[in-house]
């Protein structure tokens, strides 16, 4: 299944990405990601599953207090 970019209109593919968030005392990079990307513009589009899945994961990350974790999706999905 592919969906159009909300930005530019353009299709948009399954892929997979990497997610970093830094929220200044810790960074969370979250790799093999589900996503969708727009083959013009490059923007990046998540499931509202996935996007749940990603704030459980950088909830559990916090409070690891670690300066930086690095977490596969595909272990913890």
């Amino acid at each position: 299944m592919n969906m159009n970019c909300p930005h530019c209109g353009n299709e948009a593919e399954r892929n997979t990405t990497t997610f970093t968030v830094d929220l200044g005392e810790v960074l969370i990079v979250i790799r093999n990601v589900p996503c969708y990307q727009c083959e013009h513009c490059g923007e990046t589009m998540y499931e509202p599953k996935v996007y749940q899945k990603i704030e459980t994961i950088v909830n559990a990350a916090k409070q690891l207090k670690q300066e930086v974790s690095i977490v596969d999706y595909r272990n913890v999905a």
